[in-house]
């Protein structure tokens, strides 16, 4: 008989299987699927919101005034009532009569501050030009010396004087001081930009017997004209895009803009405001000059 083949009957031994662990996202999965519907539409609606504020409370908001101005839309402040511009040859040829008719906001221009020189070679292009036809047109007027740091102070004032005759009626001259990286670029420490600019203010005040005006930026006027006798002098400060200018700095006049638009000019124009009312700018003004002169 042919032998028959032993089969092993024994059960093989199997492994069981390990169960797999429960990783986080299959909870955040079971967790995502036991939300409803609603929720979804909750909180997208809560992610826009605050992608909303912050967009406006960081970045819109702060630049408000700018991109109002960058667009045509001129915001002049509402709590002062005697307003000006300045100008010079960027503004090229201004018709003056349409200008002495324009309003900024609701109120007349009452005054302009027009560049005379720079240096002690550059008189503006239209400095005569628009000097005679601010007064014509019932316009007070003021002149302004753009201080460089190359030359002597008193140099510049001598030029200033020659060439800028003010009259009673005027506003006191304007000595305009700014940017402090081209003035720390050329050399100049703190001490010595002060130094010229009260050597031009002391030129130029005995000269014509009132204290002249400063311009300058807030920043310049906080950091670098930090010598007491600055507060002697009336401030022009220039101060952009803010619904308020600096209260921690005393202030004259505040130029507010520099993307003014106004009738009778081509182009761009910096705005300003008196801190005051208009018979207190007139008592700013030149009452009488030296006969020494």
């Amino acid at each position: 008989m042919p032998q028959q083949r032993k089969t092993n009957t024994s059960a093989r031994r199997t492994s069981p299987r390990k169960k797999g662990k429960k990783t986080g996202g299959f909870f955040l999965f079971r967790w995502l699927r036991s939300i409803p519907m609603w929720g979804f539409v909750l909180g997208g609606v809560g992610v826009v919101a605050l992608y909303c504020f912050v967009l406006f409370h960081f970045f819109v908001d702060p630049y408000s005034f700018q991109w109002k101005a960058i667009y045509g839309e001129t915001t002049y402040p509402a709590e002062y009532t005697v307003r000006g511009i300045d100008v010079s040859h960027y503004q090229e040829k201004i018709d003056w009569e349409r200008l002495r008719n324009a309003n900024m906001g609701n109120d007349p221009v009452s005054f302009v501050i027009i560049k005379a020189t720079e240096g002690v070679s550059l008189m503006d292009d239209y400095f005569n030009e628009n000097f005679y036809q601010a007064r014509r047109n019932g316009l007070i007027r003021g002149a302004y010396h753009f201080l460089t740091p190359d030359v002597s102070a008193k140099k510049q004032a001598e030029f200033f004087l020659r060439q800028a005759h003010l009259e009673e009626g005027d506003l006191p001259p304007v000595l305009d001081i700014e940017d402090e990286r081209k003035w720390l670029a050329s050399g100049k420490n703190k001490k010595q930009i002060q130094r010229m600019a009260l050597e031009w203010l002391k030129v130029v005040e005995k000269h014509y017997g009132v204290k002249p005006i400063i311009y300058s930026s807030y920043r310049f006027r906080r950091d670098i004209l930090t010598d007491k006798r600055f507060d002697e002098y009336p401030f022009w400060m220039a101060h952009y895009y803010v619904s308020e200018p600096a209260k921690s700095v005393k202030w004259h006049f505040w130029q507010h803009t520099d993307c003014g638009k106004l009738s009778g000019i081509r182009g761009p124009v910096d705005c300003n405001v008196f801190h005051g009312t208009r018979a207190e700018l007139e008592q700013l003004l030149i009452k009488e000059i030296p006969d020494e002169r």
